[in-house]
């Protein structure tokens, strides 16, 4: 085999391997881990219902989440049979008392805030308040919500702070230039009389 056929093979190979090819995937997502003072978790065959109570902290992919109770419902997954299942995915976590939540430059606290993986989104009840500090803006109101990946906030009875807009009133101190005005246009000539 001649060298240079030789040496394309190889590349070949090598860019085709599993090393490579693992390599250029994406930056695997974190898990979530949750800790608290307590904890007490329910099966049923199709869910699991986990109580975290006391100081808790949810730490994942781009969130981390405080609070005084945190109530988790994920899919279950595996025998019936089973005390511990493997969990597929949270369907709701619903976290009450001294709620605040880090996402991005985004942080928001309140007193239940109910967050809906699937949704892609978080309910924010009793005195919610957003602050997103790359924009330097601050929202409360009755409900707020945070829709993730779409960098939205909407909500009802909003009140809503924002950097200082620039002064537009009159500055009595400041001369004001006029525009020079034009010349009168001279009058137009009188048509010539009809004999």
């Amino acid at each position: 085999m001649k060298p240079r056929l030789a040496a394309l093979l190889c590349l070949a190979a090598l860019v085709g391997s599993p090393v490579l090819a693992h390599a250029a995937e994406a930056v695997p997502i974190p898990p979530t881990e949750i800790t608290s003072r307590h904890m007490e978790s329910r099966s049923t065959d199709t869910e699991m219902t986990t109580v975290f109570t006391g100081d808790v902290v949810v730490t994942g992919n781009n969130i981390r989440l405080t609070c005084d109770r945190l109530d988790a419902v994920s899919v279950r997954i595996g025998s019936e049979d089973q005390v511990v299942a493997r969990q597929n995915r949270f369907k709701s976590l619903v976290a009450t008392g001294h709620v605040k939540i880090v996402q991005g430059d985004r942080e928001a606290t309140c007193g239940l805030a109910v967050v809906l993986p699937d949704d892609d989104k978080i309910t924010l009840t009793e005195n919610p308040v957003v602050v997103d500090h790359s924009a330097d803006v601050t929202w409360n109101g009755d409900k707020l919500w945070m829709l993730r990946g779409e960098r939205r906030v909407y909500g009802d009875n909003v009140h809503m702070i924002l950097p200082p807009i620039k002064d537009l009133s009159y500055d009595k101190n400041k001369k004001i230039e006029l525009p020079e005005t034009a010349p009168p246009s001279p009058a137009p000539a009188k048509p010539p009389e009809a004999k």
